[in-house]
């Protein structure tokens, strides 16, 4: 009898087949969000009364306001993007679906990648609205192309850690609540570096004075993508 423990190096040893899995999650997802329009809703429904509850919060001077708006830009991103990561497997969890993904000969690390790919492109959407929103209501130039990238890793690299320990919080009864426990702490060096970043380039900076922050969230994002390939097998085993 063979068994059936899975063995990522017995199956799917071809990389146009990874590639067609990959494909095959992530257009499973953008279909039951096109279909459904519940997921982005959502997020841009939190984003908005976020942003709007800060900017009626906060009577401050223009300059000061311009000092914290940062801060309240990736507030808006972390906790929105938050809410999006725990519904990264939820469909396949509650409808049983992902026993049979499990059972199937494919790479669960391909699993992994549809999956981050999916989460990542909801959070982006939702940024690309955010962004011209606070521009609006701060008044504060946010389209340089440095500061777009910063945001997209950072975004990235957060997207990413959440996607692999939302595999953790599916397990749980509460996992609403266990996936931010778990995935703020990680999470931190990227987030704060990612300000540190952006509150520099809205300052005007020069790349000197945030090369180093600059430096963390790209070597963070590649740490994670690394761990994330190699512990996905094991943890969505568990």
């Amino acid at each position: 009898m063979k068994s059936l423990t899975h063995n990522s190096n017995d199956h799917l040893p071809k990389t146009g087949q990874y590639w067609r899995v990959v494909k095959t999650i992530v257009w499973k997802d953008l279909n039951i969000e096109i279909r459904q329009k519940t997921l982005v809703s959502a997020l841009l429904i939190f984003s908005f009364m976020v942003t709007l509850i800060f900017t009626f919060a906060l009577e401050l001077d223009k300059s000061t306001r311009e000092n914290v708006a940062i801060g309240v830009l990736w507030v808006t991103f972390v906790f929105s993007s938050t809410l999006g990561l725990n519904q990264t497997f939820a469909y396949e969890k509650d409808r049983g679906s992902l026993e049979g993904m499990l059972l199937s000969p494919i790479d669960y690390t391909a699993i992994f990648i549809g999956k981050f790919i999916s989460t990542y492109i909801f959070v982006v959407i939702v940024e690309i609205i955010v962004i011209p929103m606070f521009y609006i209501l701060y008044g504060i130039p946010l389209f340089s192309p440095v500061f777009l990238l910063i945001v997209l890793l950072g975004s990235f690299g957060y997207t990413l850690v959440g996607t692999l320990l939302a595999t953790i919080a599916m397990r749980t009864r509460a996992r609403e609540i266990m996936l931010p426990i778990l995935l703020f702490p990680v999470s931190m060096p990227i987030v704060i570096a990612a300000v540190q970043c952006s509150n520099a380039i809205i300052s005007g900076a020069n790349w000197g004075q945030f090369s180093s922050a600059f430096n963390i969230v790209v070597v963070y994002d590649i740490i994670f993508l690394g761990v994330a390939i190699m512990t996905f097998d094991y943890l969505i085993q568990e």
